[in-house]
């Protein structure tokens, strides 16, 4: 399983006798490399300059929440309007899967647009989300039970302002009361492109750096 373009792409790498973590996306593929845009060092919000036969470990997610990871070089530079950096492709078989580790879950509050069917729809916020489902309060009078199709569309809000919306289908894992007049509904993705589901794991990814500087 190779990346693929368009794909979050993150990468471990030593820099001044430290691991940093850094995230970058895939802009392209060719039969030697793996194109990936300038990274970006969450921890220092800065863009990070990488070396020629620098060696990095890098890892994706999959759509059904697989972690796939592999060592690689980076070999050179491409200069477009968009300056890219060459990673040595590697073989499908250098690719290994961490089957234990699911999406990264992170406990989160953002607005929810529901649609059930083709009439009745309501504003919610999550309780939690992941690259593979979300967990959002709304009030009982909902009628929403297991299995259920719902037709969603989620506001994320990333570190400097900037805003994007997730589309998705998602079935209903789980419906939890907590209270008199509201329950809980566990849900996972059923249905969602690739891109928006790299955005809801960006999101989760920064949110994740947020916590462990609290």
């Amino acid at each position: 399983m190779l990346p693929k373009i368009n794909q979050m792409m993150y990468i471990q790498t030593e820099a001044d006798s430290e691991t940093v973590t850094l995230r970058s996306r895939v802009a392209d593929i060719d039969d030697v490399n793996v194109y990936i845009e300038i990274p970006l060092n969450e921890k220092s919000r800065k863009l990070y300059r990488a070396r020629e036969g620098e060696e990095m470990e890098l890892y994706f997610f999959t759509q059904d929440g697989v972690k796939h990871l592999f060592s690689s070089s980076v070999t050179g530079f491409r200069k477009e309007s968009v300056p890219l950096i060459a990673i040595r492709k590697p073989d499908p078989d250098q690719i290994t899967k961490d089957q234990r580790r699911s999406f990264l879950r992170v406990n989160a509050n953002l607005e929810l647009a529901v649609k059930i069917g083709d009439k009745l729809s309501f504003v919610a916020v999550t309780e939690d989300i992941s690259g593979g489902g979300v967990s959002f309060l709304c009030e009982r009078r909902w009628p929403i039970g297991p299995n259920d199709v719902l037709s969603c569309w989620l506001l994320l809000s990333y570190k400097g302002g900037s805003i994007a919306h997730a589309k998705f289908e998602g079935e209903v894992v789980r419906v939890l009361p907590i209270e008199p007049d509201k329950h809980l509904i566990m849900m996972r993705f059923q249905e969602i492109s690739d891109s928006d589901q790299q955005k809801v794991i960006r999101y989760c990814f920064e949110r994740q750096l947020d916590m462990r500087r609290e």
